[in-house]
């Protein structure tokens, strides 16, 4: 369930590079590793496959130092998604890093129960 959960933020951290400038499998490897995500080929390559089959990236061909690289760059649809994207996690945040915070160990508190409105 974990991996699950962090693919949504991998797909965004993609679109974001992408966004920027072409992007490679193992250019972008790199990145996200850089960030704590330990993706292996076989999981990443599928998934650039997936966001360009759905439209959010193109790939075309590039020869590197005698070698066939496939590049992505994001297109209308991806750059789209991830302005809409942007806006959502800005919410998300807002409400996740707010004042009323409350933390695993509180989430139990009589404090907080009394304020969902239950009892101790």
């Amino acid at each position: 369930m974990q991996n699950e959960f962090f693919h949504g933020f991998i797909r965004l951290h993609i679109l974001y590079h992408a966004s920027e400038e072409s992007i490679f499998g193992l250019g972008i490897l790199r990145e996200l590793r850089r960030h704590g995500y330990e993706l292996s080929p076989g999981t990443l390559y599928p998934l650039l496959h997936r966001m360009e089959k759905h439209g959010l990236l193109e790939s075309r061909k590039e020869l590197v130092a005698g070698k066939v690289r496939r590049v992505y760059v994001i297109t209308k649809s991806g750059l789209s998604t991830l302005h809409e994207a942007r806006e959502k996690v800005r919410e998300l945040f807002g409400e996740l890093f707010a004042d009323n915070y409350v933390s695993i160990g509180q989430a139990n508190s009589p404090r907080l129960q009394k304020r969902r409105g239950r009892s101790a």
